[in-house]
C-alpha cells in the first residue's frame, strides 16, 4: 500500500494534475475576486471566509476525474482490483494521495492568500484549522464520485455534478466556522461537525466507492 501510495504522488506530480494545478486555481482566484469586488477592505473581511473555502473546494475538483481514469484507460484498475490489497483500501489510499498534493498544499497556502483577500488576524487559525479538518472529505467524497463515473467518456461534468451537493455541508460548516473565528466568537461546533463529516465519510465511502469500482470494471 506504500508503494501504491508512492506511485499516485509520484503521477499527481509529473502528471501536473496535483497541488500545482490546485495552487494555481487557488492563487487567481484569490487574486481576482478583490478585482471584481473593490479593495474596500470591510467587503473583503466579510466575504473572505467563504470565498477561501469556495476556492478550496474547486481546487480539489480539480483533479477528482484523474484519480482513476488513467488507471482504468491502462488497465492497472483490472490489476489493483485483483490484487490481494482490497478495493476499498485501494480507494483509501488514493484519496490519501489526492489530499496529499491536493488539500494539503491548499491547507498551507490558505493563510497567505487570505492576507489577500484581507481577511482578519484572528480567523487565520481557525481557517487552517478548518481547512485541515474539511479537506481530507473533499478528497474522499470525491472518490467516490470518481468511482461512479470511472468508465464513463467525458464523465468530468456529471462526476461534478454529483459531488458538488455532497460538498455542501463540508463547505458551510468550515466557511462558518472561519466567520465566527473572525468575529471571536465560539467555533467548536462547526469544527466538530467538521470532524465528524470527514469520519464518516472515511468509514463509509471507500466501501461504496469500492462497490461502484467493481461494477465498472464489469
Amino acid at each position: 500500500m506504500i508503494a501504491l501510495l508512492t506511485r499516485d504522488l509520484r503521477l499527481a506530480i509529473r502528471a501536473g494534475g496535483g497541488f500545482g494545478l490546485g495552487l494555481a486555481f487557488f492563487l487567481i482566484l484569490a487574486v481576482l475576486v478583490p478585482l471584481g469586488v473593490g479593495p474596500e477592505g470591510r467587503v473583503l473581511a466579510l466575504i473572505a471566509p467563504g470565498i477561501l473555502w469556495v476556492g478550496a473546494l474547486l481546487a480539489c475538483l480539480l483533479s477528482l476525474d484523474r484519480m482513476f481514469a488513467l488507471d482504468f484507460e491502462d488497465g492497472s484498475l483490472d490489476l489493483l482490483a485483483t490484487a490481494p490489497i482490497p478495493l476499498e483500501g485501494v480507494v483509501a489510499i488514493k484519496a490519501l494521495a489526492h489530499w496529499l498534493t491536493t488539500g494539503l498544499p491548499l491547507v498551507l497556502a490558505a493563510p497567505v492568500l487570505g492576507i489577500l483577500l484581507n481577511l482578519p488576524g484572528p480567523a487565520y487559525g481557525w481557517l487552517v484549522l478548518s481547512l485541515l479538518l474539511g479537506t481530507p472529505a473533499l478528497s474522499v467524497i470525491g472518490a467516490f464520485g470518481a468511482a461512479l463515473t470511472v468508465g464513463l467518456k467525458r464523465g468530468g461534468l456529471l462526476m461534478s455534478l454529483l459531488v458538488l451537493p455532497l460538498y455542501v455541508p463540508t463547505l458551510v460548516f468550515g466557511a462558518e466556522a472561519v466567520s465566527r473565528g473572525a468575529q471571536g466568537l465560539p467555533a467548536a461546533t462547526p469544527l466538530l461537525l467538521l470532524a465528524g463529516i470527514t469520519a464518516g465519510s472515511a468509514a463509509l465511502l471507500p466501501f461504496a466507492a469500492a462497490h461502484a469500482l467493481r461494477i465498472n470494471l464489469r
